[in-house]
């Protein structure tokens, strides 16, 4: 009976979330083509609505088991305040987004140690990171969702993960596998976007799913595995961006891995912070395989060097 419950919520959830994102897509489009919107609908692919996520973010409000949807509306409402003021600068020597962000990644930490989730509460709450990282092309965090979502279904049985509130260890990554299919058609094709209040709630509903799973180990293990396929996926998009923007014209598969765990504004932030105006060299070649050239490269400071590699020929035409 609870079996064939579940099932019919799945079936409703899939509905709404297809009906939902649709609407909300014809919505956001008349009012953006208007000018209403805002950073709501910004100038990409000749205007396309951001923040359609919002359909994702209240169904798993909603769906997601009980104290674990109430980490999905903090991050989702904290995520919606840095789609709508987007890059505007702070008083605080950040943009407004990037604050609204880490308030609330803090916040779903402090919220998830007390709902009992313990040291795992920090880990679910940094998977907002890599999420948001990977919501850099169409469908990229769409498919990386899909796939996290089914491993982890194939690793809760594998290992007899027991029940979670009295539901089916399976029922949470079902859930997300669920919503995120409805929801991505539209997403694949490049008409809409998810926006920082979908990939981020993406992010924490898989690092939940990941604790029902497996616990802390769970979390840090898929985790890695999570950040690990989103640099695999974006492999192509990072190598042109590490060329262009970063000068780093060999990058290793490890650079791509720490862009996607510590890249972003927040990450360039805490470097700012950290490393002043120093800009590091590395020439171990152990740490290069291991992505320490990006972990360490400082985007403020004054002076930056091109990581040109023995024996380099530059190819014409390549933009190098």
């Amino acid at each position: 009976m609870m079996y064939t419950s579940i099932l019919f919520a799945l079936i409703f959830v899939f509905v709404i979330s297809a009906i939902g994102t649709a609407v909300i897509n014809i919505i956001f489009r008349f009012l953006g083509e208007r000018g209403y919107l805002g950073n709501l609908f910004p100038n990409v692919r000749g205007g396309t609505p951001r923040a359609v996520g919002i359909i994702p973010f209240l169904i798993l409000s909603f769906y997601m088991l009980p104290g674990f949807n109430n980490l999905i509306l903090i991050i989702g409402i904290f995520a919606l305040i840095d789609d709508i003021l987007g890059r505007k600068k702070s008083p605080f020597g950040m943009e407004w987004g990037q604050l609204s962000r880490g308030i609330g990644i803090i916040i779903v930490m402090v919220v998830g140690l007390l709902e009992g989730l313990g040291v795992s509460s920090i880990f679910i709450a940094l998977m907002v990171q890599p999420l948001n990282i990977s919501d850099m092309q169409p469908g990229s965090t769409c498919i990386v969702t899909i796939i996290m979502s089914v491993l982890t279904i194939f690793a809760m049985l594998i290992v007899g993960s027991q029940p979670y509130a009295e539901l089916p260890a399976i029922y949470t990554p079902l859930l997300i596998l669920v919503v995120c299919m409805a929801y991505s058609p539209l997403d694949f094709s490049g008409k809409i976007m998810l926006g920082e209040v979908g990939n981020h709630t993406f992010g924490i509903a898989l690092g939940l799913a990941y604790y029902v799973m497996g616990g802390l180990v769970g979390v840090l293990v898929f985790g890695f595995i999570t950040t690990a396929l989103i640099a695999f996926v974006r492999r192509n998009n990072l190598r042109v961006f590490f060329r262009q923007q970063l000068r780093l014209l060999d990058p290793t598969f490890g650079d791509y891995f720490m862009d996607v765990l510590t890249g972003g504004g927040l990450g360039d932030l805490l470097r700012k912070w950290i490393l002043r105006d120093n800009q590091y060299r590395i020439t171990n070649p152990l740490l290069i395989s291991l992505g320490f050239r990006r972990l360490v490269y400082n985007p403020h400071a004054r002076h930056h060097e091109k990581y040109v590699p023995k024996n380099y020929i530059p190819r014409l035409g390549k933009g190098e």
